[in-house]
């Protein structure tokens, strides 16, 4: 719904009135709502948070027999349309004192307090751990397709490596072929005519 010109707005909520009327809606008690949705700083102008439009309004009769909420809107003053707040005219108990009130202020105070922390620590931001299909992908391609540390490939490694032992290996075999003179054994493996090691038979 749009507010024009021509339309009224939204009053200032009176402190006192002198209107009869009361609510027929059950009393509001101050022990059902929030220690921080009253204000008894200033007893004969007590006000609270009306449930109905959630905004702060004055409480009348503090001298008299009922106490009640004002009339008034459910808009901002001025601004909003002028549409009458169900809450106005109920009645309110008092159902605890002001010390009372201020115990129960205090004890909210204090366990808010306690569960806000006093300090914000981030948390770090972690890459998310590889799957172990991807681990494995990864270290299969290291050994196929990669390189050593310093930039040659494995296949070049493998090729000089076996360079390297040729010789040895030729070696073994032609010193594994030879075969004593004389009537050779039955069974057992051939045995070499040449020391392997002169130095140590030596000793």
């Amino acid at each position: 719904m749009t507010v024009t010109s021509a339309m009224p707005t939204a009053s200032e909520r009176p402190h006192r009135t002198r209107t009869k009327r009361v609510s027929n809606r059950p009393a509001l008690k101050l022990s059902q709502l929030l220690p921080s949705h009253i204000d008894l700083r200033e007893p004969l102008n007590a006000v609270l948070v009306c449930e109905d439009c959630r905004t702060w309004c004055p409480i009348t009769g503090m001298q008299s027999r009922v106490q009640k909420l004002v009339p008034h809107h459910t808009g901002k003053v001025g601004e909003a349309a002028a549409i009458h707040c169900r809450g106005s005219n109920r009645r309110i108990e008092f159902d605890m004192t002001i010390p009372e009130w201020r115990q129960a202020l205090a004890d909210a105070d204090k366990e808010t307090s306690s569960r806000r922390p006093t300090n914000v620590l981030r948390k770090p931001k972690v890459a998310p751990a590889p799957a172990v299909s991807q681990i494995a992908a990864q270290k299969q391609r290291s050994t196929t397709e990669g390189e050593v540390g310093d930039g040659r490939p494995l296949w070049l490694l493998r090729e000089l490596k076996w360079a390297s032992t040729a010789a040895a290996v030729r070696d073994a075999d032609a010193k594994r072929a030879q075969r004593p003179a004389g009537a050779a054994p039955v069974e057992g493996p051939a045995v070499p005519l040449v020391t392997l090691h002169p130095k140590r038979a030596a000793r």
